[in-house]
């Protein structure tokens, strides 16, 4: 098989496209610097930390600097916003550029005033020299020419002792409207003139439509335009409730053709699907007698969870003079652009084909790869049939849980060697899950991720979902390697070469799965040796900012220790992962009250995430990741028949309730001094685990199978080996 190469928006290094000063910062309006970047803000606070970082390089106020709007005219191409990987890749190339600025703006001051280097300061963006009187601003220096210079990457950034805004709880730039509920996102974006449209879809992406009556349709929604490409269906109406009546009506005037090819028994659809094998061995360099060694052996599994944010996906387009604007909430404009500019120089071939620019809006709740893009490129397609008014489309609540992309099931068999002694041998971890990513702009030639790509009359072929590089924290095989200190391990992930039910990126993809998986199979080893789990895990982990986290995760919960005020069906957990082994260091302690069903009472967090830019945004972002896995690991499972996905609604798919949200505490080890990592996915796999082993210990059941549910309890109960 020959290799697939992944298009975008893996490079590690945003500098790599984006060489120039003028990528980044712009001088044009006397006081005020224009920052721009390409890695979008959906909640996680980025715009706030970015320009944190931009203002203590430059020697300027927060408030002087302006984040430009992101589009793909003007803004750097970062690929995609994922994988926390935002202060790391632009927050260093943000710093290098600020720096070579400020690098630029000393020399020409010197050149002007005569006075030394050693001897300037900056302030507000003004230079002036301690020997002389002569005051210089970024803006009288006339920088503009710096344009097309690239970035230095020796340029001298500022120490950590000078620096005002990174570090500090500086409040979030984005918060205001949302909190005085002013227009925020792209569900709030009007257009003159804009027409509503919604999509009709079946809840399996390979049914056929096989029968519209569109003429009872034209009888009674007279004033709607109907869309029809193949088996790609919508409507166009002056009213947005109309849109909605008329979609619904339109439901009952289809027929469709339901093939039965949903997984029947998910273990043996995980196991006995054709797949493509990735291996990593560490082998090892001395084998203990087989006789004096104990294999135990445990099997995992993660059922499908579909995004469910709160708001609908949105986009809105406008098709006018042969050219396409897309406003949308994509985490990879450009991805985005590329993909539909795929589809355009097919349907333009021999023509003019239209130029595109997309316009980054941010959506109300994103996950990974919701439908933010398939939205975008359904508003296309009808913004073509709408003599060129612009065209705001709102997916189904039904559609966002049954056609947008899902989180892979996920099977786990762990199996290790144990000795008397407690160390571990021959440790082997074994995967079988679909890939996590179909993003746009990571397809193979002739193929398009949108849903709609293999609706049309002409259809693309739909891909089955691929898997990040090692090099980029992997997909289905995230965090598999393990981090204790083990003397061998051999991992191998069988990523599937089906995809009936659509996969792609979710938070934390693989590693979600595959972190719980290891912590509990640790809390089950020590178990094994009737061996306190952390003293366990202590024991074989050398890295001492792993250590720190775990130490602290416990020592701050004075709840771990304190039992007088335990009732029945209290148990604690804890458990320990690296995020993608190369990102933030993260321990998770929980305590769990085991009742009529399970709730998550309490949640200590620990984190090393390096140099802390902005401390709330990273307790936020571990807070809400700690608040979300409590809702996969007790709750979310996407469910379906063999025909089609069923779950279509909030009561098919209950989420944690804001009265089910535990007390949560998180302490950050700021390393100033070390380079950032990234912090929005770390603590999902580690609660998840922690939550496991705190239902065994309070009920002696292990729960090996998600969601973490009474059923599922009572099933293993009597299951458990």
């Amino acid at each position: 098989m020959s290799p697939v190469v992944l298009a975008r928006g893996f490079a590690k290094n945003s500098l790599d496209k984006n060489p120039t000063i003028g990528h980044w910062l712009a001088f044009t309006s006397a006081g005020q610097v224009t920052l721009r970047v390409g890695k979008v803000d959906f909640g996680q606070g980025i715009s706030t930390a970015l320009a944190q970082i931009a203002a203590d390089e430059l020697d300027v106020d927060l408030e002087q600097i302006a984040l430009a709007p992101i589009n793909t005219q003007d803004s750097p191409d970062e690929g995609v916003t994922s994988g926390s990987f935002s202060i790391e890749h632009c927050g260093g190339a943000v710093r290098m550029a600020c720096a070579s600025v400020r690098a630029a703006a000393i020399a020409r001051y010197c050149a002007a005033s005569g006075a030394p280097a050693d001897s300037v300061q900056i302030s507000q963006g003004s230079l002036s020299s301690r020997l002389g009187e002569r005051v210089m601003s970024y803006w009288q220096l006339q920088l503009g020419d710096l344009h097309d210079q690239p970035v230095d990457p020796a340029a001298a950034q500022k120490p950590v002792d000078r620096l005002r805004y990174v570090g500090q709880p500086v409040g979030r730039l984005d918060l205001k409207n949302k909190v005085f509920g002013g227009p925020s996102y792209i569900q709030d974006i009007e257009l003159e003139g804009m027409l509503h449209a919604r999509i009709l879809r079946a809840p399996n992406r390979a049914a056929s439509l096989t029968h519209v009556d569109e003429a009872a349709f034209a009888l009674r929604f007279a004033q709607v335009q109907l869309v029809r490409n193949g088996g790609f269906l919508g409507v166009l109406a002056e009213r947005e409730e109309v849109a909605a009546q008329a979609v619904e009506y339109l439901q009952t005037l289809v027929s469709w053709d339901f093939p039965a090819n949903m997984p029947g028994d998910l273990t043996s659809f995980l196991t006995s699907t054709p797949s493509e094998e990735r291996r990593f061995v560490k082998p090892a360099s001395q084998v203990p007698e087989s006789a004096a060694l104990t294999r135990i052996e445990r099997w995992y599994q993660k059922p499908y969870i579909a995004h469910a944010s709160i708001g609908p996906s949105c986009a809105l387009a406008q098709y006018q003079d042969n050219r396409l604007e897309i406003w949308s909430h994509s985490q990879g404009i450009y991805n985005l652009k590329s993909d539909i500019e795929v589809y355009l120089q097919r349907e333009f071939a021999g023509g003019a084909v239209p130029q595109v620019r997309i316009h980054h809006v941010e959506g109300a709740g994103c996950y990974g790869h919701n439908p933010a893009d398939d939205v975008a490129f359904d508003a296309s397609l009808l913004a073509m049939q709408a003599g060129g008014r612009p065209v705001r489309l709102l997916w189904s609540r039904a559609d966002e849980m049954s056609c947008g992309p899902s989180g892979s099931a996920h099977l786990v068999r762990l199996q290790a060697d144990l000795a008397a002694d407690g160390s571990i041998h021959h440790w082997t971890h074994t995967i079988w899950s679909n890939g996590y990513t179909s993003r746009p702009g990571r397809s193979q030639p002739g193929q398009l991720s949108f849903v709609a790509a293999g609706e049309l009359a002409n259809p693309f072929v739909n891909p089955v979902s691929l898997d990040p590089p090692p090099s980029a924290g992997g997909g289905g095989d995230r965090n598999a390697v393990p981090l204790y200190d083990l003397p061998d391990y051999t991992v191998v992930y069988n990523r599937l070469l089906e995809m009936p039910i659509r996969t792609s990126a979710i938070r934390a993809l693989g590693g979600y799965a595959n972190v719980w998986a290891i912590e509990c199979f640790m809390d089950e080893l020590a178990d094994s040796l009737d061996t306190d789990p952390v003293a366990f895990r202590l024991a074989h982990l050398s890295d001492p900012r792993a250590r720190a986290v775990i130490e602290q995760a416990i020592e701050q919960a004075p709840w771990w220790s304190d039992h007088s005020a335990d009732e029945e069906g209290v148990g604690r957990g804890m458990a320990y992962a690296r995020y993608k082994n190369t990102g933030a260091w993260c321990a998770v302690a929980v305590r769990v009250m085991a009742g009529t069903s399970i709730r998550v009472t309490d949640v200590s967090i620990a984190a090393d995430v390096g140099q802390v830019v902005n401390p709330d945004g990273v307790k936020s972002q571990l807070e809400g990741g700690a608040v979300q896995s409590c809702s996969w690991t007790l709750k979310e499972q996407l469910r379906f028949d063999r025909d089609r996905i069923t779950t279509r609604s909030w009561d098919d798919y209950p989420i944690l309730k804001f009265s089910e949200a535990p007390r949560v505490q998180v302490a950050l080890i700021d390393r100033p001094h070390e380079p950032s990592v990234g912090a929005g996915e770390a603590s999902h796999g580690p609660t998840a685990a922690a939550i496991g082993n705190a239902v065994f210990n309070a009920l002696g059941v292990r729960v090996r199978q998600l969601p973490i549910t009474p059923e599922q309890i009572l099933t293993q109960s009597s299951s458990n080996s």
